[in-house]
């Protein structure tokens, strides 16, 4: 071997021991391993964007149509790993509550008045399972570059998962389970084009979040999650009005009785109103969705002390 050759060896074994160096050591008592484990517990928000309630004016898109006062809690528990603090891959458990009512848009006088008379409301708990891959971007550039590892990483996260879900309405102070009333007439033969629907659902999270390192043991992570559903009866309301008639047709007596009390609520604000079924209920072009904002606090396992 010549001597440029042997120099230019030399300092490729360098570069490649620095370079390897800012991810063995994590600082003066730890070093690291290209896997670490994470664990988190968090708390937070959780809102939902489904057919009832929403802004003033027409319906609209995402957080345009949010109100915040429907804004409940919400918390979940998670484990996975990352690796080389780039990728990461994690399996999350969470359980919320979302609700919304038409009664918000109580004093509202634009083209929303037809959802307050329409006066429907509902409130599910969410139960979820989801696996979610994360992308540290940043720091897969401060990689390439040889830089230090970032002590505050933002990222992208998403997946797959499935939730469970049970829409119920208020009813005189009790709640009563919507998806046995049928209240658009899922499932009557009359409505072929209605399935009854499933109370699980899959669900597609996508999000954005940063991750801070407190100690070599202990983490913060601020995350933002989305989750858009394959289902539009997360508030039990997609399409029409069925004809009242039909529940006495199939549902037993106290449960056609409810349905015609709950499928319909408009005469409660106006005793002469008549609903001609096959009026629009809801609106079946856009599936529903819910999100949550969460804090999470987590434990780093894989460092050990050097």
């Amino acid at each position: 071997m010549n001597t440029k050759a042997a120099i230019l060896a030399g300092l490729c074994c360098c570069m490649l021991q620095y370079a390897s160096s800012q991810y063995y050591y994590y600082n003066d008592t730890y070093y690291d391993k290209d896997f670490l484990y994470e664990i988190n517990v968090s708390g937070g928000a959780m809102n939902a964007l489904t057919d009832i309630g929403g802004q003033s004016g027409q319906g609209k898109g995402f957080l345009k149509d949010l109100n915040l006062s429907a804004t409940r809690f919400c918390g979940s528990l998670s484990a996975g790993f990352l690796y080389r603090y780039t990728l990461g891959l994690k399996i999350n458990c969470a359980y919320g509550k979302v609700t919304a009512t038409d009664a918000i848009l109580r004093d509202d006088k634009s083209d929303a008045r037809h959802r307050y008379n329409r006066n429907l409301n509902f409130q599910s708990p969410v139960m979820e399972a989801a696996v979610l891959g994360e992308l540290f971007f940043l720091q897969a550039l401060s990689n390439i570059t040889g830089e230090k590892k970032l002590l505050c990483s933002p990222y992208f996260i998403g997946g797959i998962g499935i939730f469970h879900f049970n829409p119920q309405a208020n009813l005189n102070g009790n709640l009563v389970a919507l998806k046995p009333l049928h209240t658009e007439g899922q499932g009557f033969a009359e409505y072929p084009d209605r399935p009854e629907y499933r109370l699980t659902a899959l669900t597609f999270p996508v999000g954005i979040g940063l991750r801070y390192d407190l100690s070599a043991s202990c983490h913060l992570r601020f995350e933002v999650l989305h989750r858009i559903t394959t289902t539009d009866y997360l508030d039990d309301v997609s399409t029409q009005y069925a004809d009242p008639v039909l529940f006495n047709k199939y549902l037993s007596p106290e449960n056609a009785a409810l349905a015609i009390l709950l499928s319909d609520r408009q005469a409660e604000l106006n005793n002469s109103h008549k609903t001609q079924p096959g009026s629009i209920r809801g609106r079946s072009n856009k599936r529903d969705s819910y999100f949550s904002v969460e804090l999470k606090i987590g434990l780093t396992l894989g460092r050990e002390r050097r």
